[in-house]
């Protein structure tokens, strides 16, 4: 019926997508956006909330949220980086600096799996188009 929609088309794939990451985080008792923002702390620590919400392009609540998240398991801490007490940098926990490397082998296995199905060169070229569509899409 929406063979040809894309909004149904990519929804529905990063449902599916979404399922295969949670699965990959599950040991670690995290939810697969939580996976991906500590990834993403633990690749580069001392951002503030705002810069990780746009690096992954999510919201700022949204970011808060999952950053709240992680802080409450531990696995993160803030810094107070500004005179006035309101810019905060992100700083992994040494327990999250532990999880990392698992974290990374869990997400490569699933692209592994992926690749399986689809290919190198299938899954290297899906990727590629979604991102040009995502960034033609942000102008």
């Amino acid at each position: 019926m929406f063979d040809h929609c894309l909004y149904f088309n990519t929804a529905a794939l990063a449902r599916r997508l979404d399922r295969e990451w949670a699965l990959a985080y599950k040991p670690f008792g995290l939810t697969t956006p939580q996976g991906f923002m500590l990834r993403a702390v633990l690749a580069r620590p001392g951002r503030l909330p705002s810069e990780l919400a746009d690096d992954l392009e999510i919201a700022r609540p949204t970011a808060t949220r999952a950053l709240d998240a992680l802080q409450e398991k531990g696995l993160i801490h803030r810094q107070v980086r500004s005179a006035d007490g309101r810019q905060t940098a992100i700083a992994p926990t040494a327990s999250a600096i532990e999880m990392g490397r698992g974290l990374n082998e869990a997400s490569a296995e699933v692209s592994r799996r992926l690749k399986h199905v689809l290919g190198e060169a299938g899954f290297a070229e899906t990727v590629l188009r979604v991102r040009d569509t995502r960034s033609a899409l942000r102008a």
